[in-house]
């Protein structure tokens, strides 16, 4: 079974009760640069609101400066505004570890170096703790990944980035860092769940 398909398996597993009143939840992931995971997730149907910014360390720390330095145990992270009844938790966690980043490498993802760009979930509550470790157990016990996954869930607060690096890929797309390491996982959640993206 493909890459997606095992995904969908999980997910499927580990999705919580379907709402009905409409409402809003969060999600705050880390997956490499933010860039890319803000433009990932901003195309996600149900999704309403996607902030760069940093989860896992002090709010004193939270710059861009400061946790470039990576001394001061933050993430580049996103947060997540979504929509519960148009796109579950374990769906968010689906493109997540299919197409938003790589969920085996440690502390870097493609050209960028060191623990602030490290994998790692950052539940909001008890429910979405417990089923991100669900989906990384299947995932594990599925063989989905030819290497160990390296996300890892932590605790911590979110603090938004500057003003400049909101929204930064769709404001600068010809740009060839955006061209060569996020536009493709754009194209990647459009080809593979087609039933999630939104233009």
């Amino acid at each position: 079974m493909k890459l997606a398909g095992l995904l969908v398996v999980a997910a499927a597993a580990v999705s919580g009760p379907a709402h009905t009143a409409p409402r809003t939840e969060t999600a705050v992931l880390a997956g490499g640069c933010f860039w890319g995971m803000e433009s990932v997730f901003e195309h996600v149907k149900g999704v309403t609101d996607v902030v760069s910014g940093f989860a896992g360390g002090a709010a004193a720390d939270a710059s861009y400066d400061r946790v470039s330095s990576e001394g001061t145990g933050h993430a580049e992270a996103v947060r997540i505004t979504y929509d519960p009844a148009q796109v579950s938790y374990a769906q968010l966690l689906q493109v997540y570890f299919a197409v938003a980043h790589d969920p085996t490498q440690i502390n870097r993802q493609g050209p960028d170096v060191g623990p602030s760009y490290r994998s790692a979930i950052f539940p909001q509550n008890g429910s979405q703790a417990a089923q991100a470790r669900s989906f990384i157990n299947k995932l594990t016990a599925g063989h989905v990944f030819k290497k160990p996954i390296a996300t890892k869930i932590e605790s911590g607060g979110f603090y938004p980035a500057e003003a400049y690096h909101q929204d930064y890929a769709r404001k600068h797309p010809w740009e060839p860092y955006i061209v060569f390491n996020d536009q493709p996982k754009v194209a990647a959640l459009k080809r593979q769940y087609p039933s999630l993206f939104k233009a």
